[in-house]
């Protein structure tokens, strides 16, 4: 499980670092028709809940699916130190299952989505992981060129 916790604690710590003063009003803004930074914050959450919803063998809230369905929606009411502290606190909450699992947990079958595609705890806990550390270099980048100064 190192590497997956590694990966999160990364994806964690870079969030932070590369949006520290990112300007509040290009939290939503879409370069060359590419995700804003506001969904890859949301979605980064969003699919890190999922991930560890479906390894503890459970299904989706109604609260789940509704945050799902808001991902990349523009809204003025967030801001980005609210989405950072909310893909931190699910990273730690993260961390916290995998402290709980063992090697027999590890390898048993869970399912995915409303189609019960077939998976195991350990690929939806290094997915959730991977997926983090995508959105995150692609955030990087959306925040660059949005950021982007020749002084």
């Amino acid at each position: 499980m190192q590497p997956a916790a590694h990966a999160l604690l990364q994806s964690s710590e870079e969030v932070e670092r590369y949006l520290a003063d990112f300007p509040k009003d290009q939290l939503w803004t879409q370069i060359a028709g590419r995700a804003s930074v506001g969904f890859h914050l949301q979605h980064i959450t969003g699919v890190l809940d999922r991930m560890m919803t479906y390894a503890k063998s459970e299904t989706l809230s109604q609260a789940q699916f509704a945050y799902l369905s808001e991902e990349g929606k523009p809204n003025t009411t967030i801001n980005v130190d609210d989405l950072v502290a909310a893909f931190q606190n699910k990273v730690e909450e993260a961390l916290s299952f995998f402290n709980t699992l063992n090697e027999a947990t590890l390898k048993g079958t869970r399912t995915v989505g409303r189609k019960k595609l077939p998976s195991t705890t350990l690929g939806l806990l290094f997915h959730a992981a991977e997926h983090s550390q995508r959105h995150i270099g692609q955030l990087l980048v959306t925040k660059s060129v949005l950021t982007f100064s020749e002084d």
